[in-house]
C-alpha cells in the first residue's frame, strides 16, 4: 500500500455529524479519546523529566486503549502518536 498525496479536507459539520451517526457510541469516544491522546503525546520531545516521562507513558496507554477500541471496529481507524496534521 502506498501513501496517498491526497489533502485533507475540512468537512462541514453537518456530515461529521450524518458520518458519526453511523457509527456507536463508544467507537467515537474512542475516536475522541485517541486524537487527543496522540496530541498530548506529541507535546513531549526532546529530554524529558521523570514526571514528564510518566505523563507521555500516560497519553500512550490511553491512546493504545482507544486503538483497541478503534481496531475492534475498523483497523484503518487507528491513530499513530507521529501522525502529521
Amino acid at each position: 500500500m502506498t501513501a496517498s498525496n491526497l489533502v485533507p479536507v475540512p468537512i462541514p459539520d453537518r456530515v461529521a455529524v450524518m458520518i458519526g451517526s453511523c457509527m456507536p457510541t463508544h467507537v467515537l469516544h474512542a475516536e475522541i479519546e485517541a486524537e487527543c491522546a496522540a496530541r498530548e503525546v506529541h507535546r513531549f520531545r526532546g529530554p524529558l523529566c521523570t514526571e514528564d516521562r510518566a505523563d507521555r507513558e500516560h497519553a500512550l496507554s490511553a491512546l493504545a486503549r482507544a486503538n483497541k477500541v478503534l481496531a475492534a471496529y475498523n483497523p484503518g481507524l487507528t491513530v499513530r502518536p507521529d501522525r502529521k496534521r
